[in-house]
């Protein structure tokens, strides 16, 4: 009998717990299968609109290729407003700015540029969009703000390119010894990185028969591969 007295009152209490907080737990079970329904749903509304964002971007190549550059501007401006939140927006941008450089309009060209740049979550992005950036500055007559645009970070698996392209600024400049440097320092990332080589052993062979350039210059620079700059 006690233990059945014993069993009861456990029972009640168990009852008289569950009055006291069974619609919480009921609440808590709704709102938790509320949120994962919602959060499937998200997911899925995502992927959609990656894929939507996909098909618009290879719309705007198609539209390239076929040079129809005023419908690619049509369809970068419907990804940067439909599709600003996906990674396609920021492809778009720089696609913007390619148009804007061919139409000679090399401040829209910039500030578009530096957007993606600064804004955008992916790093080999901005570092893309921060060496075509420095490009767009040296053809707008400005080398030291493209220089400062290169050297304000590393360039990681563009370092060859940067190289490069700072050869190009200080050959602007009017420094051949600088930009004969640069040019060897990226002929040697040229080995293992995705570069034009041929164009490199021009740009070097040029400077390297300039009568101009002091011949210490030439010698100093002649680096072997791996050496520091």
């Amino acid at each position: 009998m006690d233990d059945f007295l014993s069993e009861h009152e456990q029972w009640e209490r168990l009852k008289a717990w569950l009055r006291d907080n069974g619609p919480w737990i009921v609440a808590g079970v709704i709102v938790g299968a509320l949120l994962l329904a919602g959060y499937r749903w998200w997911e899925a509304r995502q992927n959609q609109l990656a894929l939507e964002a996909s098909a618009k971007y290879h719309e705007v190549l198609k539209a390239l290729d076929a040079n129809d550059k005023t419908r690619a501007q049509s369809l970068i401006s419907e990804i940067e407003t439909d599709y600003a939140s996906s990674a396609y927006a920021d492809q778009a941008r720089l696609l913007s700015a390619r148009l804007a450089v061919e139409a000679g309009e090399l401040d829209k060209a910039a500030a578009t540029l530096k957007s993606v740049m600064e804004k955008t979550d992916d790093r080999q992005l901005s570092l893309v969009a921060r060496l075509r950036l420095a490009r767009v500055q040296l053809a707008q007559n400005k080398p030291d703000d493209a220089l400062a645009t290169l050297n304000a970070v590393q360039g990681g698996a563009f370092e060859p390119r940067f190289d490069e392209a700072r050869g190009d600024i200080l050959l602007a400049k009017g420094d051949k010894a600088g930009a004969l440097k640069e040019y060897q320092s990226a002929r040697q990332g040229a080995l293992t990185q995705s570069i034009d080589a041929q164009t490199l052993d021009l740009k070097i062979q040029d400077l390297l028969t300039d009568p101009t350039l002091p011949k210490t210059a030439q010698v100093e620079t002649n680096a072997k591969p791996g050496e520091a700059k």
